[in-house]
């Protein structure tokens, strides 16, 4: 499996591309979800991914309900556009409109809300201009979230929605605050990105973390992935939570050196980004999207056979016609070592790698790994 194949033949993001969709929006004097700027920027946004006749591109209606920085119930609206698969099963990538400015009251500007987080609708943005060309085994969501400033509200009702309706959700990319390579301290990483990322019985997100690691590993040249195995920061939230809370695998993409001073602030401006650290981003998030949305079902119970050898066999019931990888790394490894395509298959002994010091895990081809017990 060459993951290479997949972003091969794709357009790449382009800076200019993603500068215009955040001075786009910065310049709205407040884009707050209480304020009358809310709901010109989701027009704005929509109106620029018109164009791409195959994505459906909609308003998403909803309340936001009085509460934290909401002094009463008023109509909420976000942006989803959406590219239809071959196949129900969804892979969403945003990040969210609103901004916020916690120096003046609720509603009011300035809040350019350059990083946080046109950066990340920009990524989601320019993911639906690259991938609008085409067509994908699986259905593909570009968000621009709403209400995230104010308790994550829009995506919780997008969640809450997704699973009462049954949305088959493999996978969220939530981008949030993407687009600085350094802080005000003299720190700077150009070359990576954190991914966080929690873990439970009731989704997979840990694993699309893993995943997503190994994608732009294969994938990038001089960028890679810093894991982080907490939901988010201390004392912060994203729009990946309220997916993962309704059982959905979702994680968060995020600079490696946040400058906080600007974040919340009419300081978080446009000449402040950096856009070829955002491009690289945006092209990480394309290499996993890509991925993903040629993926199959993974396999049913993969299983460790448990027997005394030097050699591990993996089991597990397969679907037909879909192609299959197995995986391993060291059980004190957060990243997969071994990467082994073995076709349509329903069982492979790895050979002289032991059960014992390893974690295993099976997948559908360019699909998230399920780990064999």
């Amino acid at each position: 499996m060459d993951f290479f194949d997949i972003v091969r033949d794709l357009d790449q993001p382009d800076p200019k591309h993603l500068r215009a969709t955040v001075e786009m929006l910065a310049a709205f004097p407040t884009r707050n979800s209480v304020s009358d700027g809310l709901r010109p920027a989701c027009e704005a946004l929509a109106n620029k991914l018109e164009p791409y006749k195959s994505l459906d591109v909609q308003l998403w209606e909803y309340t936001l309900p009085k509460g934290r920085r909401v002094p009463e119930d008023m109509p909420g609206t976000q942006v989803l556009a959406t590219l239809t698969g071959r196949r129900e099963n969804r892979i969403l990538i945003g990040g969210h409109i609103d901004s916020l400015n916690l120096q003046i009251k609720p509603g009011e500007g300035p809040a350019p809300g350059a990083n946080d987080d046109a950066s990340g609708v920009a990524v989601a943005a320019e993911l639906a201009r690259i991938f609008a060309n085409s067509t994908y085994l699986n259905t593909l969501c570009f968000i621009a979230f709403s209400g995230e400033e104010q308790g994550l509200l829009g995506s919780a009702d997008m969640a809450a929605r997704a699973k009462k309706d049954g949305w088959k959700i493999d996978a969220v990319l939530n981008n949030d605050t993407v687009g600085s390579s350094s802080n005000l301290s003299g720190q700077k990483d150009e070359g990576r990105v954190r991914i966080f990322s929690e873990e439970a019985d009731t989704h997979n997100s840990r694993e699309l973390a893993r995943f997503a690691e190994l994608v732009i590993r294969e994938t990038q040249k001089d960028f890679r992935a810093k894991l982080v195995f907490r939901r988010d920061r201390f004392g912060r939230g994203g729009d990946h939570t309220p997916f993962a809370s309704n059982g959905f695998s979702a994680v968060r993409f995020i600079e490696v050196h946040e400058e906080f001073t600007r974040q919340h602030t009419p300081d978080d401006r446009v000449e402040f980004m950096d856009f070829e650290y955002l491009a690289r981003v945006a092209s990480a998030n394309l290499a996993v999207m890509a991925s993903l949305a040629n993926a199959n079902d993974p396999p049913a119970e993969p299983m460790v056979k448990r027997d005394q050898t030097h050699d591990t066999t993996i089991t597990w019931k397969a679907s037909p016609g879909v192609k299959y990888v197995v995986y391993h790394r060291e059980t004190t490894s957060p990243v997969w070592e071994g990467v082994i395509p073995v076709g349509e298959a329903d069982s492979h002994t790895v050979k002289l790698v032991n059960k014992d010091d390893h974690i295993f895990a099976v997948g559908a081809e360019y699909g998230i790994p399920i780990e064999a017990k």
